[in-house]
């Protein structure tokens, strides 16, 4: 069995991975590494150190990298936009099929073409006058309808539409849908701001989008655009990328918000504060009235509280209340006249009792029994029951001394209980 498809009339086919191979050897070998110029885009900085982006030019355009080791070395900032030249070789990345340029060296050419293009535009807008100050218009502080010109799609219009949600705004929001990027979005643009212009209906206009580098921003610099949010008749913010982001259309508009979503703070912010006075005005209006209806109330019980002291049947309580008190006040005096008189038979009592013979009689009696006591723990008997022996000679009189017993000698051991003869024993 064949294991390979061999064409009839030539040479057998080549696989996906073999013929990007040979492709990347023909590159690689065919063409030395050399310099390029070329316009910075599409940066982007990876984790791992290594920097991607294209150099471009009018008519074409290049994918490049700069290895972590090379981009370390290399003293020229990238951003988007800047004109650089690279030294560098080409090379083939098989599992894309993608060929690129391996970059080794940067070197600053100068201002971008972009960037150029826009100092140049912005310096002759400004002579004109186009961005004086004195031609803009207010912002309205709480409009009704505004218009937001931006992409139906984008991120940009979601989070304009969620802040002013947020915030509960009570006006309404159209969105004007126009492309804000690539060939035509300017033109689409000053088509919705005509629009907008003939309908009438608009206090307010936001044009924008989300952030983007120079190329992707770069409709809102065309000189069309610009001069049509100059001069339209309805107050125009111009909110375009992110705060670090300038367009010829920011300072041609008569406010600059720094994101969508900065416009959509800035166009409620008046509401919100208005809607936080009146709040507060409603807690401060409750709470007077609440205090004017405790006040009436309070007025109100007294008066009553008054009346009712005034009506004969109160008269008459009353005149009932003095009764009862006198009365009470009469039997508290007699009570106090009764304790009096006892306090003092019961002194009387207690002084005859310290000087009656009896109490004398008692506290000899109980020094009498005192003594006994004592005499009764100190006397033989008393000794005896506590466990001790006294020891007696043939004569009946107590040994005191261990040299009174000689060997053989007999004695008496009289215990509580009875008395025994003992002999003591030779030693």
């Amino acid at each position: 069995m064949k294991t390979e498809l061999e064409l009839d009339d030539g040479p057998r086919a080549e696989s996906v991975s073999e013929f990007t191979r040979r492709v990347k050897s023909v590159l690689e070998t065919g063409i030395r590494p050399c310099w390029i110029r070329g316009e910075v885009s599409n940066l982007r900085a990876q984790a791992s150190g290594h920097v991607y982006f294209s150099l471009k030019d009018a008519g074409a355009q290049l994918s490049a990298v700069l290895f972590r080791g090379d981009a370390a070395r290399q003293t020229v900032r990238l951003r988007d936009g800047l004109q650089v030249l690279v030294y560098g070789q080409v090379s083939v990345y098989e599992a894309r099929g993608q060929y690129q340029m391996i970059v080794r060296i940067v070197v600053d050419d100068g201002v971008g073409r972009l960037q150029r293009e826009f100092e140049a535009l912005k310096a002759r807008l400004a002579e004109e006058g186009l961005f004086d100050p004195e031609r803009r218009k207010p912002i309205p502080a709480m409009p009704l309808t505004v218009g937001f010109i931006t992409s139906p799609t984008g991120a940009a219009v979601q989070d304009f539409m969620r802040i002013i949600r947020r915030r509960k705004w009570c006006g309404r929001a159209v969105v004007l849908p126009a492309r804000v990027q690539g060939e035509g979005a300017a033109a689409e643009m000053i088509a919705m701001l005509k629009l907008a212009e003939k309908l009438g209906v608009f206090d307010l206009l936001v044009i924008g989008r989300g952030g983007g580098s120079l190329e992707d921003l770069w409709a809102f610099n065309e000189e069309p655009l610009v001069r049509a949010v100059a001069g339209c008749a309805v107050p125009v913010i111009s909110a375009v990328g992110h705060e670090i982001d300038f367009t010829l259309c920011d300072f041609a508009a008569d406010l600059r918000a720094e994101t969508p979503s900065a416009a959509a703070e800035l166009i409620t912010s008046h509401f919100v504060s208005c809607g936080e006075r009146v709040r507060q005005a409603s807690e401060a209006m409750t709470a007077l009235a609440a205090a004017v209806i405790r006040h009436a109330q309070a007025n109100l019980d007294h008066a009553r509280s008054r009346l009712r002291l005034l009506t004969p049947a109160a008269q008459i309580e009353q005149g009932y209340l003095r009764l009862d008190d006198l009365a009470n006040r009469m039997a508290a005096a007699w009570r106090n006249l009764a304790q009096s008189q006892q306090h003092k038979l019961a002194t009387a009592r207690a002084g005859l009792l310290q000087h009656s013979p009896e109490k004398r009689v008692q506290l000899e009696s109980h020094r009498l029994l005192s003594l006994w006591k004592r005499l009764q723990a100190a006397s033989p008997a008393s000794v005896l029951h506590r466990g001790f022996v006294i020891m007696r000679d043939d004569h009946g009189r107590p040994i005191t001394r261990r040299r009174e017993v000689g060997a053989g000698k007999l004695m008496a051991a009289e215990f509580a209980d009875g008395t025994i003869e003992v002999r003591a024993k030779p030693s």
